[in-house]
């Protein structure tokens, strides 16, 4: 089913990563697939702190590919690290929250009268371990973590009649995104069980899962290598 997806693309201040993982994209398009055809992805410049630019955003995807978005994952993050809260400035609050939270509740808002209109439709949000309260970083974090769990939950009682499934990935540990270096980085601040970092390969095998699964909603995957977050 995922074969023959068209992509919307979002990136807020990094040009040059964007054009390389679009180039990338289309080289493993057309050496693995060859015969699929042209692969239609399209990139759009956004700051989800915005909610003017979020809005606007989800209209800007739906006429560069001429049909409603049927499969959205709310990936953008803000994860500035601060561990203990008479460090948190109010303002670093209220950021976090705008960018994991609220920019996932205008996006949903933005693309579920498509997905209704179709019967059918996939929303997965990009959550943390902080969502369960563990994790290395702040209070200002685990809420708006917290928050999108709690809004995933929400959101797939509601929706199911539609055919929209609504889930989310609760990630921790994972490499080769810029936050966390090496497994040496962490060491001393958590367990990792399984003594490497995880991969966002391994991030994208459950979303690809959640994507095809249409009988899974309402639920949160832990993928954290055996971190227990109790």
């Amino acid at each position: 089913m995922l074969n023959d997806v068209d992509l919307a693309l979002t990136y807020s201040t990094n040009e040059l990563a964007i054009t390389e993982l679009v180039a990338q994209l289309r080289h493993e398009h057309d050496r693995e697939r060859p015969d699929a055809g042209y692969l239609r992805i399209s990139v759009h410049k956004a700051d989800l702190a915005s909610a003017d630019e979020t809005i606007a955003l989800c209209e800007e995807a739906r006429k560069a590919h001429g049909r409603p978005v049927e499969i959205l994952v709310s990936n953008a993050g803000r994860g500035k690290r601060i561990r203990d809260v008479w460090d948190i400035p109010v303002e670093e609050f209220d950021q976090t929250i705008a960018v994991n939270l609220r920019a996932s509740f205008l996006l949903v808002k933005g693309v579920v009268e498509g997905m209704k209109s179709k019967q059918w439709g996939r929303i997965i949000f990009i959550s943390s371990i902080a969502a369960y309260g563990a994790g290395v970083n702040g209070c200002h974090y685990a809420a708006s973590k917290g928050g999108m769990t709690g809004m995933m939950k929400n959101l797939a009682t509601r929706l199911a009649e539609h055919g929209i499934t609504v889930n989310d990935v609760a990630p921790a540990m994972i490499g080769d995104t810029g936050m966390i270096p090496n497994i040496e980085a962490v060491q001393g601040l958590t367990e990792t069980p399984m003594g490497r970092l995880g991969t966002p390969e391994e991030c994208a095998n459950v979303v690809e899962m959640y994507c095809k699964t249409g009988y899974a909603t309402g639920q949160s995957f832990l993928l954290a290598g055996g971190i227990n977050h109790k």
